[in-house]
């Protein structure tokens, strides 16, 4: 007989009433159903979310936008022992599942009703240990072939995919403008013969953050760009135009030592094995090469902004920009996130979906990278590197 949880929670003291996602009267459920799990959360709005496996001890992830949970999930499944809920950065709650057996994702879709509200269901369905490791695992993922060559290795992240939509509007799903723009990109970036691509996913696959990096480092990468395209709320206002985020400062340290946290000693530094070495020594080496990360970084931000610009393509009025997200966080790869526009905003939905459009944004990536290369070989003889 399965086990029934029904914890509520004392003490919420990140939940704030200012228009955040509430649960739905009948609060959120896990329970067992024809050889599948099933999770539901029905909630007051729609927000953004994503599914993910996590291992040690086996968990189901759900990071969703600012959720109040004013209680925890009943749970009726034998093979879930239990839930948590925790901040999983600005912006964003988790949701984690506790597995008593492995399970992979069969389905995960939100449906939003007319009135506004929302039921996000996630299906899952037994697996294999060794098949709930390697999805959950990082350091177990194919790698992507490397180079054969001295040229530049990029690592284009299409943001999201699989049961990830990302921003979805109308007809228009983040996932897949982000892989028709980075496959626009990649024949860009070879045509000129200085670049070697990398795509962290190549069809519409689900592929963890922690994923994205051990596959760029395991390319060789030498730059890190990913792809997104936002959409705000109404309670957020308007935004439109191209943005450029790079990791914040005061990140840098969590960063690091959530690098060292989830990945292997072998995945860490690009051409540098870490394994056996204390947690002391490997957060010293990752922070000296941020250091040289970090400038570098700023420069091709920079020169993003400025090819876009000059490009005549459309840029936000505040293109360069801070932030703490996963992808960002290599310590020796300079690494950036491109919001290439607004799926909230009407003039950037109709840009998004052309594919001439995609082509000049495309081009001006292209002579962006071209440039900062140059510029980064210069820098590098000017410090005698």
């Amino acid at each position: 007989m399965a086990a029934v949880l029904a914890v509520g929670l004392a003490v919420v003291a990140w939940a704030e009433p200012s228009g955040l996602a509430q649960l739905g009267p009948k609060g959120a459920r896990v329970k067992d159903a024809g050889g599948t799990v099933v999770l539901s959360v029905p909630l007051s709005q729609a927000v953004p979310w994503r599914v993910a496996l996590r291992a040690g001890p086996p968990q189901v992830v759900v990071e969703m936008g600012d959720v109040v949970w004013s209680e925890l999930p009943v749970i009726v499944s034998d093979s879930v022992s239990e839930a948590r809920t925790s901040r999983a950065g600005p912006g964003w709650t988790e949701l984690a599942l506790v597995l008593r057996e492995p399970l992979s994702v069969a389905t995960a879709a939100m449906k939003v009703a007319k009135d506004g509200t929302a039921v996000l269901e996630v299906r899952l369905l037994p697996t294999t240990a060794d098949e709930f490791h390697r999805l959950a695992d990082p350091a177990k993922v194919e790698a992507i072939a490397g180079p054969e060559s001295d040229r530049m290795v990029v690592a284009l992240d299409p943001g999201h995919g699989g049961i990830d939509p990302g921003a979805v509007a109308g007809d228009l799903v983040e996932a897949d403008l982000m892989l028709a723009a980075a496959r626009a990109m990649k024949e860009a970036l070879v045509r000129t013969g200085r670049f070697d691509v990398a795509l962290t996913r190549e069809e519409d696959d689900f592929v963890s953050l922690e994923a994205r990096l051990t596959k760029a480092r395991a390319a060789g990468a030498d730059v890190f760009i990913s792809l997104h395209a936002d959409a705000l709320s109404a309670e957020d206002g308007s935004a439109s135009g191209m943005t450029v985020y790079r990791l914040a400062d005061d990140a840098a340290g969590a960063a690091d030592a959530l690098l060292a946290a989830r990945h292997a000693g072998n995945d860490l530094l690009k051409g540098v094995d870490l394994s056996g070495v204390g947690d002391d020594v490997a957060l010293a080496l990752l922070d000296v090469a941020r250091r040289d990360t970090a400038p570098r970084t700023k420069a091709l931000q920079f020169l993003l902004v400025e090819a876009f610009r000059s490009s005549g393509l459309a840029v936000n009025s505040r293109p360069e920009r801070e932030g703490a997200y996963s992808v960002l966080k290599s310590a020796e790869i300079p690494s950036v996130l491109i919001e290439l526009g607004f799926l909230s905003s009407e003039r950037d939905r109709a840009r998004l979906r052309q594919k001439a459009w995609q082509g000049e944004a495309a081009q001006a990536l292209s002579e962006a990278l071209m440039r900062w290369q140059d510029e980064d070989r210069l820098r590098g003889r000017a410090l005698g590197q």
